[in-house]
């Protein structure tokens, strides 16, 4: 794309020194009634061809600009709703290991104290 707007403006360049080489003569421009002014032919389309440009091209340069922000807000909007869904929903950890178990042929523990023990009716 980049070669395309080279040559497209070397053509306008070219045309422009064409046109001025075959055209080098001083005309008079009246600007008002009192104000005159003379210049060559070429150096009058080249100000008339940039005024008429630089207008569009400030408001191209700005809707261009304008219209990034937008992209880049939503940009980042799409970022944020995405975000906190992957986070959200973290991989399982793994289940604790069961505790162990006692054996079965072990024996109760016996309390050790003496108010524990059933009473007995022995005089």
């Amino acid at each position: 794309m980049q070669i395309i707007r080279t040559i497209v403006w070397v053509l306008i360049l070219a045309v422009l020194l064409i046109f001025s080489w075959f055209n080098w003569t001083p005309v008079e421009v009246r600007i008002w009634e009192n104000l005159l002014v003379e210049t060559k032919v070429p150096a009058l389309v080249i100000v008339s061809f940039l005024l008429g440009l630089l207008p569009m091209w400030l408001y191209h340069r700005g809707a261009k600009w304008s219209l990034n922000r937008k992209i880049v807000s939503l940009e980042n909007a799409a970022r944020a709703t995405i975000a906190p869904v992957a986070k959200a929903d973290p991989a399982p950890s793994p289940a604790p290991p069961p505790a162990a178990a006692p054996h079965p042929s072990a024996a109760p523990p016996q309390p050790e104290s003496d108010h524990l023990k059933p009473e007995s009716n022995t005089p």
